[in-house]
């Protein structure tokens, strides 16, 4: 599994912090508060979004239909998840009372990832074939809707809004790993030849980060880092990169790598050209998100163990079970706040 095409079919997992043990995370000398937005199914199998806060969880709806949470962001005393209930409404979470984004509920929509700046609230996620930019609530299209096309990630530096995708621009076309800034796109394609796809984005300073993924002739899929629109491969292929932190000069990269197409995923962390594995058992794993604050890097993500997915925190990659892993669960994104 990876996180490209489940994003494509619903929303790749998400969840978590404990649910089902009663130890509380570490987070450390007890300064910060780490948030974790995801999905545990219930005794049904629905999934069930779910936000969690220090390790207690909160279910954000009555898992009557499924529902995924993608995306966390904390804004003072304010809490924003960003998912979707029942394939088809992408959902606002602000304190656990939800705002639907797409209230017809016609077409397939999610909402993937969330920023607050100022008074303003940020949303990137799609409509049916269409990648959309919410501001408060009122939603952009990014492309004239031709083709399909979507987007995973948006970030806010001063006036300007950026968001990370791909789209695609004709039949005959591969999908092509795209930033837009402000609503203009500016296509990040090594070669058009091969698909390729941007799934998280960060501003520091001066300096564009996206990751994503690209295939090469071999049809592998690629790891890729962009700086300012330079590209940079991660691997040697059969991975993808899922998101991206900068904290001063360090810039940290999550991603899922196989040795050879039949093989499992490995959770790998990416520092400035050093790899971690965040395990070494030969038993699937992804890492999905990564937050860094003083110096500590929390990643989130799961691992396959027992015949279900178990949401996993790394913390400086020592791992916890975040879930007991007697239902499928998932941890999709992490924000850390300083107390």
């Amino acid at each position: 599994m990876n996180r490209l095409n489940l994003f494509v079919i619903g929303l790749y997992f998400a969840a978590a912090l404990c649910s089902g043990c009663n130890d509380k995370p570490d987070d450390g000398d007890n300064k910060v508060d780490v948030y974790v937005a995801g999905w545990e199914s219930n005794a049904q199998g629905i999934y069930v979004a779910v936000l969690w806060k220090n390790g207690k969880p909160q279910y954000l709806t009555d898992g009557t239909e499924m529902s995924v949470a993608g995306s966390v962001y904390v804004s003072e005393d304010d809490v924003y998840v960003a998912g979707f209930i029942g394939n088809n409404t992408a959902v606002l979470w602000k304190n656990g009372e939800p705002q639907y984004l797409t209230p017809d509920r016609k077409y397939f929509s999610s909402a993937s990832s969330v920023f607050v700046s100022g008074n303003d609230v940020f949303v990137a996620g799609h409509d049916y074939d269409l990648p959309i930019l919410w501001k408060n609530g009122v939603g952009q299209n990014l492309t004239d809707g031709n083709f399909s096309s979507s987007v995973t990630s948006v970030f806010v530096s001063c006036c300007d809004v950026y968001v990370a995708g791909w789209k695609v621009c004709s039949f005959e076309s591969n999908s092509d790993a795209t930033l837009w800034k402000n609503g203009v796109a500016q296509n990040l394609t090594d070669d058009p030849d091969f698909a390729s796809q941007a799934t998280s984005v960060f501003v520091s300073g001066c300096d564009v980060y996206v990751t994503g993924r690209s295939y090469n002739v071999e049809d592998r899929s690629v790891a890729k880092l962009w700086k300012n629109g330079v590209a940079q491969n991660l691997t040697e292929g059969y991975a993808e990169a899922n998101s991206v932190f900068v904290s001063g000069s360090n810039v940290y990269v999550v991603f899922n790598e196989r040795t050879s197409s039949n093989a499992s995923a490995v959770a790998k962390l990416w520092k400035d050209g050093i790899v971690q594995n965040l395990t070494n058992e030969p038993i699937w794993s992804g890492a999905n998100s990564v937050f860094v604050v003083d110096n500590d890097v929390y990643v989130v993500g799961e691992e396959f163990k027992s015949d279900h997915w178990v949401a996993k925190l790394w913390k400086n990659g020592v791992a916890q079970d975040l879930t007991s892993g007697m239902t499928n669960a998932g941890a999709h994104s992490v924000y850390v706040k300083i107390k």
